[in-house]
């Protein structure tokens, strides 16, 4: 296989052809870092290179395979990861995308930095962010602007864009991601890969906004398959983290197919407006399951933006927007200027919205979702309601302006924070399609709270019958 090749192997092929001794987990390391060097320049997607690091450790994997020194192979051992730059690895920088945490080192790895090494895979990068993880799209003034290895004048989304954008480059085979608001969804929409935002305290995480229960930390690969075999690295519980929970949930890796299941299509999710190319990926890849043998039915949910907006005041004034004003206080003139409006919208909502006026509304919205799942097994919706935004764009105004026209309001343009306030419900993100932006489309899967295994079979299912192929990015690329 041509070394150009290589970094779009699943990590799954990887570990059976090391097993077979087909590929060396050198080899592939090499191949991978050669992919970074030629396309970083255009994607931006890392903030630290460690490659020397990663051959190095890629040797001793290579070691395992081979049986010396009597030890074995490990889960991912030899699969070359590329880490969000938010989790924490012990005696490296920490800033968030931040210059007014500059100089700051983590004392600690994050559980999913501690399960990944655990576990044998490489991280050979870490990947950009937004300032603070607060945003929809990846540049800031730390970094620079990230882009969307499909069509670079468009983001790559955010927060986790950088893995994300990584992933779609053929520059790593898995990626850590986190998810608050979408930020593990929504960037694996807009490139095309899986990312799995997993129920609150499923998978660990560190620091105080462990308990803020919108947030969780999970895996992106390019394949269903990759990701449940991340996923159960990530899981189970951590002494650090007082909401994971016991025991681990381990995802089977066989399903059966989806004849017989019941789904629900909800397109709008109450009153989101939903670009037509969006609504026909979404519809296309609901129909491929009807084909397939599940019983596809169309709802409606009473969600109203009202309801959806109180609950994301509250909460996020409360929790994440305190900490993100905190920086404002004592650094404001080093923060980027949508980090600077994120702090002063959430100081004002403070005022107007209380904690308990959002959990009001987070409980009117679960409970007609409850409702509206009621008797089904899953619900599809999209991910976002428009195929993407231009790189670089602050969305600062009401709008969301690409190409000169406007398409949609710049606060619904992301369909992703309901499952947030729904924060038990298992959702992943797979392609729906593309959009004549040339970026493509997501759509979301959304299980039951806690019934993770069910997301994944419908998204196998999918893959099955909707194969996604990144041989036009990698063209693009070359």
């Amino acid at each position: 296989m041509p070394s150009t090749d290589l970094g779009y192997l699943t990590a799954t092929e990887a570990l059976r052809l090391f097993t077979r001794r087909e590929l060396s987990p050198v080899e592939l390391m090499r191949a991978v870092i050669e992919r970074a060097e030629k396309v970083e320049p255009r994607i931006n997607a890392f903030t630290e290179r460690l490659f020397d690091e990663a051959l190095e450790q890629a040797r001793h994997a290579e070691d395992r395979y081979l049986g010396r020194n009597g030890l074995t192979p490990r889960p991912l051992e030899g699969i070359p990861v590329a880490a969000k730059e938010k989790h924490a690895i012990l005696g490296r920088s920490l800033t968030e995308g931040s210059l007014s945490k500059e100089g700051d080192i983590a004392t600690e790895n994050a559980p999913v930095i501690d399960r990944i090494l655990d576990a044998g895979g490489i991280i050979h990068a870490r990947t950009t962010t937004p300032e603070f993880s607060i945003a929809t799209y990846t540049h800031s003034r730390m970094w620079g602007i990230t882009c969307n290895p499909w069509n670079p004048d468009f983001t790559p989304g955010g927060s986790s864009g950088g893995s994300a954008a990584s992933l779609a480059a053929g520059t790593s085979l898995l990626a850590s991601a986190s998810d608050i608001g979408g930020s593990t969804r929504i960037p694996a929409a807009f490139t095309g890969t899986v990312g799995f935002k997993a129920p609150y305290g499923r998978n660990p995480g560190l620091g105080v906004l462990t308990a803020d229960h919108y947030r969780g930390d999970g895996p992106m690969a390019r394949t269903v398959d990759d990701v449940i075999a991340f996923q159960n690295i990530l899981s189970g519980p951590d002494p650090r983290d007082h909401a994971s929970i016991r025991p681990k949930l381990t995802l089977p890796t066989v399903y059966e197919d989806v004849t017989g299941m019941r789904i629900a299509l909800c397109v709008r999710l109450g009153e989101y407006d939903v670009h037509p190319e969006v609504e026909a990926n979404t519809r296309a890849t609901a129909q491929a399951l009807a084909d397939a043998g599940a019983h596809v039915e169309e709802i409606t949910l009473p969600w109203t933006h009202h309801d959806l907006l109180t609950a994301i005041a509250g909460h996020f004034s409360t929790i994440f927007g305190a900490v993100v004003s905190e920086a404002t206080e004592t650094h404001r003139d080093l923060l980027s200027p949508y980090a600077v409006a994120f702090a002063d919208v959430m100081s004002y909502a403070r005022t107007q919205v209380s904690y308990l006026d959002s959990l009001r509304a987070e409980h009117r919205l679960q409970r007609q979702l409850a409702t509206a799942m009621a008797g089904f097994d899953a619900l599809l919706c999209p991910t976002t309601a428009v195929p993407g935004w231009h790189a670089g764009d602050d969305l600062a105004g009401d709008k969301v302006v690409v190409n000169g026209e406007e398409v949609a309001d710049t606060l619904w343009c992301a369909m992703t924070n309901p499952f947030n306030i729904n924060n038990r419900c298992p959702v992943l993100n797979v392609p729906s399609g593309m959009s004549s932006w040339d970026v493509p489309t997501g759509l979301q899967i959304v299980g039951h709270p806690y019934e993770d295994p069910t997301v994944f079979c419908v998204g196998r299912a999918l893959e099955a019958v909707r194969p996604w192929s990144y041989a036009l990015v990698q063209d693009r690329l070359s």
